[in-house]
């Protein structure tokens, strides 16, 4: 048995666990945002908001479906602002159903092809201490440390 196997033993309940509390507090996070009027979403929206003010920007959520995954330009905007938010620390992850992010966020955003990049700023000039925003940073901070630097998360039912 090699290091990997071992380590892919041990660690598939663990991470199994780990992404659905994620998506758990995702979950929580997205509807806080909303309540608080600190979701931005959309592409393009999104881009100006980090051009306009990267340092109020807290969290990123990139999603996309599998039909998705053949959109060339979809795929270039994902990659300069998944750079962009490394660059100016700003956790992110991926979500890979839409419809489900849809149904979370309403019709904050319209249609769900308004909703491929979701940006969580702070409401306030302070920082935002919200219990889901912390563990969700923390998640990504353990992601990043066994180099997954945009770690996917499944939204629950």
């Amino acid at each position: 048995m090699t290091l990997e196997e071992t380590r892919g033993q041990d660690t598939v309940p663990e991470s199994t666990a780990r992404m659905q509390g994620a998506g758990k507090a995702l979950h929580e996070l997205l509807l806080s945002a909303q309540r608080q009027g600190c979701l931005t979403a959309g592409v393009y929206e999104s881009a100006k908001v980090l051009n306009v003010d990267p340092d109020n920007v807290t969290f990123c959520v990139l999603a996309a479906d599998a039909e998705d995954e053949g959109d060339v330009a979809l795929q270039i905007h994902f990659t300069l602002i998944q750079a962009f938010c490394c660059e100016n620390h700003i956790d992110i992850v991926r979500v890979g159903d839409l419809q489900r992010l849809a149904a979370i966020v309403g019709g904050e955003a319209g249609t769900p092809g308004d909703l491929h990049c979701i940006l969580i700023s702070n409401p306030h000039e302070d920082a935002w201490k919200d219990p889901a925003l912390e563990k969700l940073s923390l998640f990504c901070e353990e992601s990043r440390g066994v180099n997954d630097w945009v770690p996917s998360v499944t939204l629950p039912e």
